[in-house]
This record gives structure tokens, sequence and C-alpha cells, in this order.
């Protein structure tokens, strides 16, 4: 009998254990799936928290409802009654001591109108008028595999980029512009650049896709883990071992030896990796895949909740949250207003917000060595300048995620492809999977584990 292994029990290994046993079933297949996780929970950085009358997320917190409409991974899982929508709101940027709109009718602060781009408070009037150049300059050099920051001056020019379109796009994806790609990031750019000589143009021809109104994430009444839980269910053909952390493996003939932790053996024709990278290489240990795997970057990340006995009226009307564009003023990066944002996260509606600390932050070294009990008093000190709150937390959750967030450089897509030719000529039936490699949104991540399923019985 053929064993396939799955090592990691995030939502990748999780959605390619679900297709390897729906193919098994459908083809009458005898074949061993195993499942291994090294924590003592599935999930990976999908993780829900319940204090008191507060529910809160560890790791990622929605799931981007657009890509989610587009699969059926909650309709097969038995999800559909158990879906919550955010409610919308306007998002700000705090800046020279004060929370400025960003203006609507952007997206992720890049104007897709002209009256979005004069009514903003983030620019001078000179920066508007140098952003213009969008609707005369052609390009002529830039692909998809350009830096976005640097293909987003040339378009508007400096001053648009750095005070209103920098602060949001490098906090979704976790970088420096000039440090990422046009493909990683927002690749309709170019084609609406190419297509109508102008991206603002391009945003007013398809603006149907990116109404200000419409609810854009989702998520569970009982937060994400009921995704986890309910492909856990599941998966009653699947062997799954928790508490149980691979430590190597090894090729023997056409099989792999992986052993792990508790000291068991298993001998295995099929492999995923849907762990991080730095992991990988170690299971791996070889020479050259070390050179590749080194390439990869990482960043780190600390959030702070932190959820108050008052009423989340407190906030600005309409709002959601901000993001911090100069970190002289104060320390963190965003914070979300998690309870506006998210009704179902306080029962009672008083107010629960998140604040964050990405290891970009000039004070990122500081966190790092503080106690819990620090941050939370770093983190209330931010939310004291910029919210004025002053008020006493009942509860607070401080997660970590250091040298954990992947960072796809402009180098990314070459170094991936390099570690699958190579893997595919000295480590057939070894495969690499997960948001370290393909994506960090929760539906990229259930994509590839799909797809590397599909590789792995395509083989067998």
């Amino acid at each position: 009998m053929k064993t396939v292994l799955v090592i990691g029990g995030g939502v990748t290994g999780l959605s390619a254990m679900y297709e390897l046993q729906k193919w098994k079933k459908e083809h009458g297949k005898e074949v061993r799936l195993v499942l291994a996780e090294a924590s003592d929970e599935l999930g990976g950085k999908i993780r829900t928290v319940k204090t008191g009358d507060f529910i809160m997320e560890s790791g990622a917190d929605s799931i981007v409802a657009r890509k989610a409409n587009t699969m059926s991974f909650i309709k097969d899982l038995g999800l559909e009654s158990k879906v919550v929508l955010n409610d919308t709101g306007r998002s700000y940027i705090f800046t020279d001591g004060e929370l400025k709109p960003i203006p609507e009718e952007s997206v992720f602060g890049i104007p897709a109108s002209i009256e979005s781009l004069a009514k903003s408070t983030l620019v001078s009037a000179e920066g508007k008028v140098e952003a213009l150049k969008d609707f005369y300059t052609k390009n002529q050099t830039f692909t998809k595999n350009d830096s976005v920051g640097s293909f987003l001056e040339y378009c508007f020019g400096k001053e648009l980029v750095e005070k209103q379109i920098a602060p949001v796009l490098s906090g979704v994806y976790s970088g420096k512009l000039s440090d990422l790609t046009i493909a990683s990031t927002l690749p309709y750019l170019l084609d609406y650049k190419e297509e109508y000589g102008s991206i603002i143009k391009g945003f007013a021809a398809n603006k149907d896709k990116f109404q200000s109104g419409e609810r854009k994430f989702l998520s569970f009444k009982n937060g994400l883990s009921s995704l986890i839980d309910a492909y856990e269910q599941k998966l009653e053909d699947v062997e799954i071992f928790k508490n149980t952390k691979a430590l190597s493996i090894k090729k023997t003939g056409d099989c792999y030896q992986v052993t792990f932790s508790n000291h068991e053996v298993i001998e295995v024709d099929q492999l995923m990796l849907g762990i991080p990278h730095s992991e990988a290489e170690k299971l791996l240990m070889d020479i050259e895949l070390k050179k590749e795997f080194s390439q990869l970057k990482n960043s780190s990340m600390i959030s702070v909740y932190i959820g108050f006995n008052i009423q989340d009226q407190v906030l600005p009307l309409e709002g959601t949250g901000f993001i911090t564009a100069d970190n002289n003023e104060i320390s963190c990066n965003a914070c979300t207003w998690t309870s506006r944002k998210w009704k179902h996260t306080s029962k009672k509606g008083n107010l629960l917000v998140r604040v964050f600390y990405k290891s970009s932050n000039p004070a990122y070294g500081q966190l790092q060595e503080m106690s819990k009990d620090g941050l939370l008093q770093f983190a209330l000190s931010d939310l004291q300048k910029s919210l004025g709150i002053e008020a006493e937390p009942v509860v607070s959750l401080i997660t970590d995620w250091s040298g954990t967030m992947p960072n796809y450089s402009i180098s990314h897509p070459e170094t991936v492809q390099a570690i699958e030719r190579q893997l595919e000529v000295n480590y057939p039936g070894v495969f690499i999977a997960g948001c370290s490699y393909y994506g960090v949104g929760i539906p990229d991540c259930i994509e590839n584990g799909k797809r590397t399923a599909e590789k792995i019985t395509s083989s067998l």
C-alpha cells in the first residue's frame, strides 16, 4: 500500500489532505494518508481565542470574500450558515498627530478617480499635480517582475506614493514597495496602464470590482477556527498525528523515511511539506537546496488585542481602523477596530482593538525584549496618543509571529521555481506548499493545497 504524508497541519496541509481523501474515495484507491502536525492543534496561523465576551484571532483574522466566492470550500465544508461579513467603514492614516481618512474611491491608497485625488487631505497641491502625470506617461520598460514601488512613483510621483499609497500597500504586503514586485502585489496595475494609458482610467473602467461599500472580507460566527474544525471533522479516513514534529527526511530507494520527535519512523512514497521554508530546509539538509532556501525572506510581527468595558462608540464614527504613516509619532504600524469591523467578536458591543507592530518598525527590537505586560502598556500608550483611550483593559492577547511572515521579494518567483526543479530531479515525490512560496491569503493556501494534492495523485 502506498503512503502519502503531509507535514504541517495548517490550512494548506488540511486542504491537500481533504483533496487526497476525496480522490482516494472516488477512485477506490488503497492509500494510507497521514497528516503530522508539530503543535497540539491544527490550523497553523489560524487560531481563534475566546475570552469572556470577546472573540480574538491570534493569526489571520479574515478571508477575502471575492476569492472565497469563486471557490467551493465553504459549501464543501458545510459552513454557509456560519459565514459573517465585515462591517464597512472608513480607514484612516495617522499622520501629523491626527487621523486623516484614506480617500474614498481609492484602492490600497491608489486614486481610482480624479475626485479621489483632488479630495485627499494626505497630499499637497503640488503632489496632486505631479500625480496627474499618470494620464500622460507611457510605460516603456516596466514588466510585472519589476518593483511596484518604482512603477507607482513613475506613474504618480514620489509624494502620493510615500504619503498615501505606501502606508497602505506596505502594510498589506509586509514589505517595502521597492522590494515587492508588481506581480506579487497588484498585477492589474500594469494591465490598466497598458490598456487604458492610465491607472486611474483603468480603475474607473473597472469600478464595479472595487466598490468601496462592498463587504470585502468574511469570517465565521465562532471565528476562523471554524474552518479548521470543519476540515478536521471531514478527514475521517486520515491518520492525524498532533504533537508530532518531523525531525529528518532520508531518501531510501524510491521511498523516504521520515523520523519524528516521538521516535516513530514512517516510510512514505509521496510527501508534501506544508511548513515554513526554514523548517523544510532543516528536514531536507541538502547543500544545494540550502542555497535556494536562503534566498527566501521572512519578516516578523507582534499583535496586541485589547478589550475594554466601554462601548466602541468612543471611536470615530464609521471608522474601522488606521495605519500609521510615521512611527516617530506613535509606534504601532496599524490598529484595527475589531469590534466595529466584526460585530461577532464582541457580544456586548464593547470596544476590542488589535494593534500591530511589524519588524520594519524602528521600535521592533525593543519590543522583542519586553514582557507581555510591557507590550500591553506600550500598546495602551499608542491607543492613548492616537485615539485618546485611557480606560483600563479587561482582556488582552499578545501574539508574536517572529520570522514567520513571508516576504515576497523581487527574486521570489525565480527562487521558488529553482527549488521545485531541484526537488523534481533529486527528490521526486517531495513537494513544497504553503504561504512561504505561493501566497499568504487563506484562499491562496487552500488552492495551493488542492493543486499540490493533484500533483501527488497524478504521480501515484
